[in-house]
C-alpha cells in the first residue's frame, strides 16, 4: 500500500483537504484552498481517481447550478499514517496487567484461532505445498508479504513483513497469535523455524502434519 509521503506535495495537500470534507468537496473550493487552477485540480483528481483514492459523488442540491463533488474512498484513508504500534503496545500492557502473562498468552491464541477460522480450512488431503500457497495468500491479505516456498523438501511459508514487529520486540508472546492463526487457517501444525525478532532474515514457518480443530496448544518454535 502506498503512503501519503510518497505523493507530490500538491496531491498530499489535496488529499488532506478532502479528508476534512467527508461529505465531499467541489473543484472550486479545492482551487481556493490549494491556490492552483481549475485545470490543475481536475488533472490531480483524474489521476487520484484512476488510483482508486478519489470518487465522484452526487452534487449537493443548492438551487443553483449543480457542481460535481469528490470525496476520498475507503482505500484512500489507509494512505494516512496511523501509530498502530504505540496503541497496540499500550493495549498489550493493559491486557498483561489485567490477565497476567498466562492469561495474555491464552487470549492471543484464542484470537488467532478465531480469526484463522473465519474461512473454511483447506482440504486435509491437499499436498502441503498447496496448503503453504493458500496460507501465504491468507497472510498476504493481512499485510505479511508472505510467499510459499520449499526448503529441504519441506513446504514452508516466508513472511517478510511482520505486522507486529515493534510489539513483538517487547512482547515475544505475540508470535503465538501468528501461529494460532496459521494453524486454524491451514488445518496443519505450524513450526516457527526462523523469526526476525530473534535475528532471522524473515519469519519462516514450516507446514507440519494435519491438525484436527482444537487439538492442543498452538504451534512450536524450532529455533
Amino acid at each position: 500500500m502506498a503512503e501519503l509521503r510518497h505523493l507530490g506535495s500538491t496531491q498530499q495537500a489535496l488529499l488532506r483537504h478532502m479528508l476534512q470534507q467527508p461529505e465531499g468537496i467541489g473543484v472550486e473550493a479545492l482551487c481556493e484552498r490549494l491556490r492552483i487552477s481549475h485545470n490543475a485540480v481536475r488533472q490531480h483528481l483524474t489521476a487520484l481517481t484512476a488510483k482508486g483514492w478519489v470518487e465522484r459523488i452526487a452534487p449537493r442540491q443548492t438551487g443553483g447550478r449543480p457542481e460535481a463533488r469528490f470525496r476520498l474512498t475507503a482505500e484512500a484513508h489507509q494512505l494516512f499514517p496511523r501509530n498502530y504500534a504505540q496503541i497496540a503496545g499500550a493495549l498489550m500492557e493493559g491486557v498483561i496487567a489485567r490477565l497476567g502473562d498466562d492469561g495474555a498468552r491464552e487470549m492471543l491464541v484464542d484470537l488467532g484461532r478465531s480469526l484463522g477460522s473465519a474461512e473454511p480450512t483447506p482440504d486435509p488431503q491437499l499436498p502441503r505445498e498447496d496448503v503453504a500457497t493458500a496460507l501465504a495468500q491468507r497472510l498476504d491479505q493481512l499485510g505479511y508479504e508472505a510467499v510459499a516456498t520449499q526448503r529441504g523438501g519441506e513446504a514452508q511459508v516466508e513472511a517478510y513483513n511482520c505486522v507486529f514487529h515493534a510489539l513483538a520486540r517487547e512482547h515475544p508472546d505475540v508470535c503465538r497469535f501468528d501461529i494460532a492463526f496459521m494453524e486454524a487457517a491451514s488445518g496443519h501444525r505450524i513450526h516457527h523455524v526462523e523469526c526476525m525478532i530473534r535475528g532471522g532474515h524473515v519469519c519462516r514457518f514450516r507446514i507440519g502434519e494435519h491438525k484436527p480443530p482444537s487439538s492442543g496448544p498452538a504451534g512450536s518454535e524450532d529455533g
